[in-house]
């Protein structure tokens, strides 16, 4: 297993024509060779070109990554914790989820991209665990230490950005404290908002996931402790670039008769548009937007007003 190889070219070349010799002099029928990386494209196409590829990326959506999270640890790691420790550790899968979901945000939510992963939080739990087994007798939960440790160590390892630094260690100022044993609210600044996830009592490993499921709010940036306005901004360069890899599977022949006779898989295309297009079929396909608007509610907010 070998891990940032975009960090060694020279390497991977080496390896390339390793692969070149035992492709053509045999190598052992159960022979395989598995590498892991970033993204990167210092990767010799040659390499990829022999590879099954496999990527492992988060879910969209804040609740799927809240659910992705929990669900990571198994009910032995879950049942048996310390009523603090359980709820510190959801606490902890909604901050990673948090982390992991402003990516898609650009620069609203960080300056860089970041390659947060499962590690940083499986990672954190350990320390977690450490942490709160040390500190048994006292009865004390060193806030201080856990927010230090995961926001300048096992997260703020990745962060380079000063400003990316400061949001994270202000999140965690807020989320890590003693309210959160209370049934805290998860989100920032809601206040009047009708909107609201909190951390909930300490529970039964199916009744997190239950309570993920039903009680986590729709998708909105309020979640982030965004304005509701990020998400058009988000939504605007997702349609861009469908639109943009739509083109670039656009079949590139534009060979056919100079007479036009339509046999080119481009002309196919135009005589398609032309019919979905026609004046008659899009009367016929006309939405009644008053009648949807009068069933809707009077609280509208980015998806609506695009719909719309």
């Amino acid at each position: 297993m070998l891990q940032n190889i975009h960090l060694m070219p020279s390497f991977l070349k080496d390896l390339e024509k390793k692969l070149d010799v035992y492709a053509t002099e045999g190598s052992h029928a159960n022979f395989r060779l598995y590498l892991s990386a970033d993204p990167s494209k210092d990767i010799p196409i040659g390499i990829l070109e022999r590879s099954i590829k496999l990527t492992n990326e988060p879910p969209q959506g804040l609740k799927a990554n809240m659910k992705r999270a929990f669900t990571f640890f198994s009910k032995e790691d879950i049942e048996d914790k310390d009523p603090k420790i359980k709820t510190i550790l959801f606490g902890l899968c909604y901050f990673h989820s948090v982390m992991t979901e402003r990516r898609k945000f650009g620069p609203k939510g960080w300056n860089m991209m970041y390659p947060f992963s499962m590690g940083d939080l499986r990672d954190s739990s350990t320390v977690l665990n450490n942490y709160m087994e040390q500190n048994a007798a006292s009865g004390k939960i060193p806030w201080d230490d856990l927010r230090y440790i995961f926001g300048e160590i096992m997260y703020g390892g990745h962060i380079v950005d000063n400003f990316d630094r400061r949001f994270c260690a202000a999140y965690l100022e807020i989320l890590m404290q003693d309210s959160l044993l209370d049934e805290a609210e998860l989100f920032p600044f809601i206040e009047g908002k009708n909107i609201s996830f909190k951390c909930p009592a300490p529970l039964p490993y199916e009744k997190y996931i239950e309570h993920i499921e039903t009680e986590a709010p729709p998708e909105t940036p309020l979640a982030f402790g965004m304005h509701p306005n990020a998400e058009i901004d988000f939504r605007t360069n997702q349609c861009i670039n469908l639109f943009r890899m739509l083109q670039e599977l656009q079949p590139k022949d534009t060979s056919g008769s100079e007479g036009g006779g339509g046999d080119s898989k481009t002309e196919k295309i135009k005589e398609f548009m032309v019919r979905v297009t026609d004046e008659t079929a899009l009367d016929q396909n006309k939405l009644n937007i008053e009648d949807i608007a009068s069933k809707m509610s009077e609280e509208r907010g980015p998806y609506q007003n695009v719909f719309l």
